[in-house]
């Protein structure tokens, strides 16, 4: 059975195609569970455009235009990036018309994290079952959520809370490409009362969509703390515990991203439960570090209300 611990392969390629990182994760896999957990599961890899874009952004002459003009290049790209960026949880003063505009206003590392999250979801979503439709619906609604829960509290980038809101569940279409059966085994560990979902995963498949989501986003060469974040996310009470302030902006993503998954009923629609477990069990902790109480809680539900991210 998998180790609780994750721990990367240092250098080389494995048999997934992902490049194996040398950081370390906090709680690690041993080396030859790595294999154990991608075995059978192929890395989405990263269109070319962001080859390209990752590539020009290594040149120490590169220039904002330049950057602009390669990701205009794509144009279904540009349309969901700037559908996104559009987005009112974004809170622009004015349309954003062009991705030159978007880069001036957010940011060139706020953009690509916004690129690489639709491009993910575009190129997984590609590939899945029509049964994924209200996964990839839900994913929708807690990035947007996040995204819009972070600018409510002033807690972070709206725009990583948006990402890890797309990016959190990705391991899940690819486990179910892999084991007929997922669907209904992470179905049932929603259900848990007395384990974790991870631990369910791993106890009935030797693997768990959290460790996969990591090497997604590790391949797709997103910030490590976003990708330790996708790892810890059903752990995230432990994680939010830690002393460690270099720790900051992943506590600051889990404790939101839990919010949004909470209030967007991720568990109603992946678990087929009319009841947060998780939340129930966990999320006293992520209130506590927001310093929110109940009350608080209701009140961010009303207002998310308000805006139409959330239903009852």
């Amino acid at each position: 059975m998998l180790s609780s611990r994750l721990k990367l392969v240092s250098g080389g390629i494995n048999e997934s195609g992902i490049e194996m990182m040398e950081q370390p994760l906090e709680k690690s896999l041993e080396e030859s569970e790595v294999e154990v957990v991608l075995r059978g599961i192929r890395i989405p890899p990263q269109p070319q455009i962001l080859v390209d874009l990752h590539m020009q952004m290594a040149m120490p002459d590169f220039s904002l235009a330049d950057i602009a003009e390669l990701i205009s290049r794509d144009v279904g790209l540009s349309g969901l990036v700037m559908k996104a960026v559009n987005s009112p949880v974004f809170g622009m003063s004015r349309t954003v018309s062009s991705i030159d505009h978007a880069i001036g206003l957010l940011g060139l590392n706020s953009l690509v994290n916004i690129i690489n999250a639709v491009s993910l979801q575009q190129t997984i979503a590609d590939q899945s079952a029509k049964t994924l439709n209200a996964f990839w619906d839900n994913a929708s609604d807690v990035a947007v959520t996040s995204a819009a829960i972070s600018r409510r509290l002033d807690l972070g980038s709206a725009e990583e809370a948006y990402t890890l809101g797309l990016f959190h569940n990705c391991g899940i279409p690819l486990l179910a490409q892999k084991h007929a059966d997922y669907l209904n085994t992470i179905g049932q560990a929603y259900q848990m009362t007395d384990q974790r979902v991870t631990d369910f995963e791993n106890q009935m498949i030797n693997s768990n969509h959290a460790v996969v989501g990591y090497y997604v986003a590790r391949s797709w060469k997103l910030p490590l703390y976003l990708c330790e974040a996708i790892a810890e996310h059903h752990k995230a009470d432990l994680s939010l515990q830690s002393d460690e302030i270099s720790q900051a902006n992943k506590k600051n993503l889990l404790a939101i991203l839990k919010l949004a998954t909470h209030l967007c009923a991720t568990y109603r629609v992946i678990g087929s439960s009319g009841i947060d477990h998780e939340f129930e069990s966990y999320g006293q902790p992520v209130l506590e570090y927001l310093g929110m109480s109940q009350i608080d809680l209701a009140d961010l539900r009303d207002d998310l209300l308000d805006m139409g991210l959330v239903t009852l």
